[in-house]
């Protein structure tokens, strides 16, 4: 299968495409944006990688430089390390990362990405003999570690990396702010938030929606381009964010203390099958 026929996108205008992968029929099949500036283009997030999203943005076009200028570089930005988001990064020249998961990243941690892939989500395999018990999330080096408060730049727009740990340790979301956008990754999308895999921690994740929330308070989001799911706005944020909060009492972290340690150990059992 080609990378034209795996992937497929839509344009939001601005010069952002949503781009997931057709055939990964999985509430876990991750969101991918395009963001296209002036000096640089940035994916954000790369799907599983069974197929080149690269290519695929190449043969479909949407790298397409201005006419007499050159091709821009282009910068894979992974939200966090887990598998539905990261296991295209292999395909990628410049790859940057939060430094708290760059590590697992560069060795390859499938623990700590999370890598949990059934046939029964993969409703056309990307090659002939392909089955999902041999999926990894490869070694990747990161070219840039990003932190609180970095700027990447595309020439006329402006990204500001927001660290918001509580999914992972290195959760990040993007802040457009002249356009008021935010790229939220895994750190919010319109469904029940995951606070139970290796590397959560609840205590952060409510600062994390405590920061959310006064972004909407500050008129600082409009429009919300998650991880996962559809597109929505600030008062939906607002209200995933503080129901969260709301919450998050006692009960819950005894409950998410619990499914961690069960998750903990389906996932050692799991990577270690596939490495023996």
């Amino acid at each position: 299968m080609s990378a034209l026929e795996w992937f497929a996108h839509k344009p939001l205008g601005g010069g952002i495409f949503w781009i997931q992968e057709r055939f990964y029929e999985s509430g876990n099949r991750a969101n991918i944006w395009l963001v296209r500036g002036s000096q640089r283009d940035v994916v954000i997030d790369a799907g599983l990688g069974l197929r080149s999203l690269p290519d695929y943005l190449r043969a479909s076009g949407l790298l397409a430089p201005e006419e007499g200028a050159g091709p821009r570089p282009l910068l894979a930005v992974a939200t966090h390390v887990h598998f539905d988001h990261s296991g295209g990064l292999q395909h990628f020249e410049e790859v940057a990362v939060h430094s708290a998961e760059a590590a697992a990243l560069l060795r390859g941690d499938n623990y700590e990405a999370v890598t949990w892939l059934s046939d029964r989500e993969v409703a056309r395999p990307p090659r002939p003999g392909w089955r999902a018990r041999h999926f990894r999330v490869p070694p990747v080096r990161p070219s840039r570690l990003l932190q609180e408060g970095d700027v990447i730049s595309l020439g006329d727009r402006q990204l500001t990396v927001m660290h918001m740990p509580g999914h992972s340790r290195g959760s990040i979301c993007l802040h457009d702010k002249d356009r008021k956008i935010l790229f939220s990754g895994d750190v919010v999308y319109d469904g029940s938030m995951i606070d139970w895999l290796p590397y959560s921690r609840v205590s952060d994740y409510v600062a994390s929606c405590q920061r959310l929330m006064e972004l909407v308070d500050r008129g600082l989001v409009e429009k919300v381009l998650p991880g996962h799911f559809n597109i929505f706005g600030a008062e939906r944020l607002y209200r995933l964010a503080s129901n969260y909060i709301s919450q998050a009492g006692v009960c819950h972290k005894v409950s998410t203390c619990a499914m961690r340690s069960i998750a903990s150990i389906a996932l050692r059992i799991t990577n270690s099958r596939v490495t023996s």
